[in-house]
């Protein structure tokens, strides 16, 4: 199972219009290569040997504007892992995705649009954009916000969180945007760890219709960190939610005609946001994010990578906490693109949920992941609505099982739309790899590394191999990787660069085949040892999905005495009646003797609330070790569903 055979079929082949409408095939003309697969690892080589002439040649090609111009793209003089992007330069996100398009072509269409999860929709045009940034920049800057302060966002995907982030940015402070189903605890945390000094929040959320209590819960975090000295309460829901005198205000009751504020003159390295991610153990990891680098990994990757142009309306359910969030609201937006944000759930209120956006707001390009397409599929009645303008899926948050990717390709896209495999993480800004639409590839698959990364699989001696699985690895710097952990250095070092010299451990098993088609097999530090052979869980728990039974599952290995490790699957089931022994049987032959796991079936998977499964958790329930942080937990998943086997020790 961990061999690789290099003979995949090819699942998409691109028809000629998508190759003639390719942003990045047009791009490489203009530079002189051919249009073929092998010309684009040709681009790559070159711009992971060149990046003074890629990224001011793709800058200049995607229209990143660069108020004063930069002085050289890259300077390592502080070392690899510390890095300065377009050093020098002065450009600020606000600037290049809302106020710019305040005239122009751009300013009378729709930016923003904002689903609710009942059944809420309003929209912002450019030019309104421009203008409500610009307002409550100047807002902002009343209540004593400074070019440097942490501002935190808690709130729902509404229009106010994409105005609330380019403001912050406007006015040269950062933003920490959170996750809307943060406990009390958790919120506290980031607040503490960033010593914001203002919150922004809304009264309330709503999640499968019920009501989320975001003011409450604000209210409780903010009693835990001195640092923040005033709230600012966006009146979603219109539910009571008490304003605390001189502390808080509500963003519908700001003046209309503040003091107005100029444009930070952010330089290229200034930080734009700090995103958090969990750990299993320890506090969360603040991710540092720059003007200039968020700016650039953003235009890449949707415009190259996704081929989004300014013609698109790009949807997905998100929530800031997440990096879309925050790409979301930058990448497309530059581009003058259009963006949909969805509020709540793809299947609620209704299975076809997703597919009513997509032909109510003449949706382009529709983000998904696995884990919602399985969902969906769980929840349909089989019909799938006429989506005239959908052109491409973008498929990022984990590995795909085949069954649900073949349903998402046959069934929902007629064999007409790619499904763009998309992975990378918080702490890159965006993608590593990409299934191009323009390529033919296998199912579930990527075609390359986005352009500008040097991306290899390495052993366990730290050689690069082909056709095997190792760890996803860098062996270049690009722009929007982390610019370090929110002053955690030493942190940062040791997580990503300690291990090889020079060379960036991303965290994740892949493989890449002679034909350079690429694959995600899960967290290495989720690699299971079976009978000698490093497997991921995502080639078992693949296996098992072949049951048509099993709607969901998730494989762990945990200690055993005798092989050294076992594999445990826990299985949610779509017939509740079906007999126990009947899927481990079934199991078994699937997924052969040698990596057939132990199945439980349980009511449901602890996913964190941007639909991940939590397989660490899972496994740290499982044998009675500490769980660790918590706090991206969805709590509709409960931890509590998964046994515990008192018998397993670590």
């Amino acid at each position: 199972m961990a061999e690789m055979d290099g003979h995949e079929p090819i699942a998409w082949d691109p028809p000629a219009d998508v190759r003639e409408r390719s942003r990045l095939l047009a791009a490489m003309r203009q530079w002189g290569f051919s249009d073929d697969a092998d010309a684009v690892a040709e681009l790559n080589r070159r711009a992971v040997a060149d990046p003074e002439w890629f990224w001011r040649a793709a800058l200049a090609d995607l229209g990143v504007e660069f108020a004063v111009p930069f002085e050289r793209v890259l300077d390592e003089t502080d070392g690899k892992p510390f890095p300065k992007w377009f050093e020098g330069g002065r450009i600020n996100v606000a600037e290049l995705a809302a106020l710019r398009h305040e005239h122009g072509p751009h300013a009378r269409k729709t930016a923003v649009i904002y689903e609710g999860d009942s059944g809420q929709r309003r929209t912002l045009t450019y030019a309104e954009l421009a203008r409500e940034v610009s307002w409550f920049a100047a807002h902002l800057a009343a209540l004593g916000v400074r070019r440097g302060d942490r501002v935190v966002l808690f709130m729902p995907v509404v229009p106010e969180a994409v105005v609330a982030f380019l403001a912050v940015a406007l006015i040269g402070a950062i933003s920490v945007p959170t996750f809307s189903g943060y406990a009390p605890d958790a919120l506290a945390t980031r607040l503490q760890d960033s010593e914001a000094v203002l919150l922004i929040t809304a009264d309330g959320t709503t999640r499968r219709g019920k009501t989320v209590p975001l003011k409450e819960i604000a209210d409780k975090a903010v009693a835990q960190a001195p640092s923040v000295r005033r709230v600012v309460v966006v009146r979603h829901l219109g539910t009571d939610a008490a304003l605390v005198e001189g502390r808080d205000v509500a963003y519908d009751e700001l003046a209309p005609d503040p003091a107005p504020v100029p444009a930070a003159d952010t330089e290229a390295n200034d930080p734009l946001s700090i995103v958090y991610t969990s750990g299993t153990t320890g506090r969360p990891k603040g991710i540092v994010h720059s003007h200039g680098g968020f700016a650039a990994k953003t235009a890449i990757d949707f415009a190259y990578g996704f081929d989004v142009h300014a013609d698109d309306v790009v949807s997905w359910i998100t929530d800031l906490g997440w990096l879309v969030g925050p790409m979301l609201m930058v990448g497309p937006l530059q581009l003058g693109a259009t963006i949909v944000m969805i509020e709540g759930l793809p299947t609620y209120p209704t299975s076809s949920r997703m597919w009513d956006v997509v032909v109510r707001n003449g949706v382009t390009v529709q983000g998904i992941a696995p884990t919602a397409a399985r969902a969906i599929k769980a929840a349909s009645d089989g019909v799938v609505p006429t989506m005239p303008t959908l052109k491409t899926f973008v498929s990022t948050g984990e590995a795909w099982d085949a069954p649900t990717w073949w349903w998402l390709f046959d069934v929902v896209g007629a064999r007409s739309r790619p499904i763009v495999n998309y992975s990378g993480g918080t702490e890159v800004g965006g993608g590593i790899l990409v299934g191009y639409p323009f390529l033919p590839g296998p199912a579930a698959a990527f075609t390359g590394p986005l352009p500008g990364i040097d991306a290899a699989v390495f052993d366990d001696d730290g050689a690069a191999v082909t056709g095997r699985i190792g760890e996803l690895v860098l062996r270049n710097t690009f722009p929007g990787m982390t610019h370090a952990f929110w002053q955690d250095r030493e942190r940062y070092l040791s997580t990503y660069w300690d291990r090889w010299e020079g060379v960036w451990v991303h965290g994740d098993l892949a493989s890449v085949d002679e034909a350079g088609v690429w694959r995600i097999h899960g967290r290495s530090d989720d690699t299971i040892k079976l009978s000698g052979r490093r497997v991921g869980p995502a080639e078992i728990e693949a296996a098992l999905l072949r049951d048509s039974r099993i709607a969901e599952v998730a494989v762990i290995g945990v200690p055993d005495e005798l092989r050294g490790q076992r594999a445990v699957a826990f299985a949610v089931l779509r017939d509740q009646h079906a007999e126990p022994e009947d899927i481990q049987a079934v199991a078994l032959e699937n997924a052969g003797k040698s990596f057939a796991p132990a199945v439980h079936t349980v009511r449901t998977l602890p996913k964190t609330k941007n639909g991940k499964i939590m397989r660490r958790a899972i496994r740290a329930r499982f044998i009675g070790a500490p769980v660790g942080d918590m706090s991206s937990l969805d709590p509709a998943t409960p931890l509590e569903d998964i046994p515990v086997d008192a018998g397993t020790q670590e």
